[in-house]
């Protein structure tokens, strides 16, 4: 038992008290986050964005940098994505969920790959190419840099970026150190299949305002 609370926990033991807190805190507030976008509602931004401030300190602090872009970039997209759900379409209904259009594939595609190009450059910049990992963040980041986008465009296809990139961050995590992390990926690569089906059943509804 010891042993396998030392694997999944021992690297918790080189870190401050605050930053192991704030960590959980985080998870917290982004199960909270990806369980409302799952039910379609408009706490998926707020909580959303209390868990992504506090990765872009954490991430900032353990040197993470394409891991904190991501996280800055989803508080960005939160912004927008939270105008996005909220506005409305005629006097009693709010955006609806539809699916993407040829013209938001393309820019989907043009988004993953100008992703790609800037961690490149950044990596580069920092000198961050150090190991396989790193090749691995710029994918990652890539995939949900896309799935955010189409998420506050409320784009059912969303699902499908976040499941893949769920996957991927699951061991990533636990391999560079962040148990509570990659357990709340695990978390997040379930919710994601169960958002998709929910998500399917609302195609193309309109969501009344409350």
């Amino acid at each position: 038992m010891n042993e396998i609370f030392n694997i999944l926990f021992g690297q918790y033991s080189e870190y401050e008290i605050v930053d192991i807190v704030l960590e959980i805190i985080a998870v917290i507030f982004g199960f909270l986050s990806v369980w409302s976008s799952k039910n379609n509602k408009i706490w998926v931004y707020p909580t959303g964005m209390i868990s992504t401030s506090i990765f872009v300190y954490l991430l900032l602090k353990w040197s993470l940098l394409g891991d904190m872009m991501i996280n800055g970039y989803y508080f960005i997209m939160s912004i927008y994505g939270w105008y996005i759900w909220t506005r409305k379409v005629d006097a009693t209904h709010n955006t609806p969920i539809t699916k993407t259009t040829k013209k938001e594939n393309k820019i989907s595609i043009l988004l993953f790959f100008a992703t790609l190009f800037f961690v490149f450059i950044v990596y580069n910049f920092f000198d961050k190419w150090t190991s396989w990992v790193a090749y691995v963040d710029t994918i990652t980041t890539a995939i949900f840099f896309v799935g955010m986008w189409l998420m506050a465009r409320k784009k059912i296809e969303n699902w499908i970026f976040w499941i893949i990139g769920d996957i991927i961050s699951i061991p990533l995590y636990f391999y560079k150190g962040f148990t509570f992390t990659s357990f709340q990926y695990l978390i997040f690569t379930v919710i994601a299949i169960y958002g998709y089906i929910e998500w399917k059943k609302l195609l193309n509804k309109p969501i009344e305002i409350l």
